[in-house]
């Protein structure tokens, strides 16, 4: 098992419930979707699985540990197994991209050799290796605010694959890019991960990508699991339960109308 959470609530400072009585469990190498309307929680979720906010209640264990249990040092080296993908890469504007990259690994080097990286970068092969896989080699030497939306997020996704993570935690990957080309770049992403055994969870606005590249899927509304199950059970009413009155963005054509979703998606 990579991850459990139970139980697991959050509230914010405010007072706004964001997560209540999440049960999910994951098992090492599965590739999972997670989707559901704006402000459904999907955020706050990823971030509790990453162990960037801790829960208000309930329980996390994360590779056989409490992560909040853990001293700080510890739970600092939990998280170098983790890889993150922000659906807006913190990168700053004026970083080179092979930089940007490298950084992936600031978390398993030395304390020299991240320092010296930043002087010069100490692995440009393996960097320009992680970007061919995105197409994004010829960027190598760019700069990061040289960079559209799309090629951002593809700089991001090449950093965490370039950790070599054992978990890839994803939050909206692919956002800023077309659909040929997003549906390609996850095409990218889970094959990195299934060839690595690392286990993968994605939060997808785009219903239609979530059903056509994982093979489970958890739908969340108002901070809770209205659903978890294999693509292939996935219906159309399980959707509409989901999203009720919210724009699925999904032609009506792609669905059948009880049964399971069908979605084609054009691939590169």
């Amino acid at each position: 098992m990579t991850l459990r959470l139970t139980g697991v609530e959050h509230v914010h400072a405010n007072g706004q419930r964001s997560l209540a009585g999440i049960d999910l469990r994951v098992e090492t190498g599965e590739h999972v979707a997670i989707i559901g309307p704006s402000g459904a929680g999907k955020t706050t979720l990823l971030r509790i699985l990453a162990t960037n906010l801790m829960p208000t209640a309930g329980t996390y264990e994360l590779l056989g540990s409490q992560p909040w249990s853990l001293g700080s040092g510890a739970r600092q080296r939990l998280r170098a197994r983790i890889g993150l993908i922000h659906q807006a890469p913190p990168l700053p504007p004026r970083q080179r991209v092979v930089t940007a990259v490298l950084a992936g690994r600031l978390g398993q080097w030395p304390l020299w050799k991240s320092l010296a990286s930043l002087v010069y970068p100490v692995d440009i092969a393996g960097a320009r290796t992680a970007l061919k896989r995105l197409d994004l080699a010829d960027k190598l030497f760019e700069r990061c605010d040289q960079l559209s939306g799309g090629q951002l997020q593809r700089v991001g996704i090449a950093r965490a694959l370039y950790q070599q993570p054992e978990i890839l935690l994803a939050d909206e990957p692919v956002s800023a890019m077309d659909p040929v080309l997003a549906g390609h770049t996850l095409d990218v992403l889970t094959r990195e991960a299934e060839s690595r055994g690392v286990t993968l969870l994605a939060s997808l606005h785009a219903v239609e990508l979530a059903l056509a590249h994982f093979p489970r899927i958890v739908g969340v509304r108002d901070g809770r699991v209205v659903f978890d199950l294999p693509t292939h059970k996935v219906s159309r009413a399980d959707l509409d339960a989901l999203y009720a009155n919210d724009q699925l963005g999904m032609d009506d054509a792609s669905v059948a109308p009880t049964g399971p979703v069908v979605v084609q998606i054009p691939r590169c």
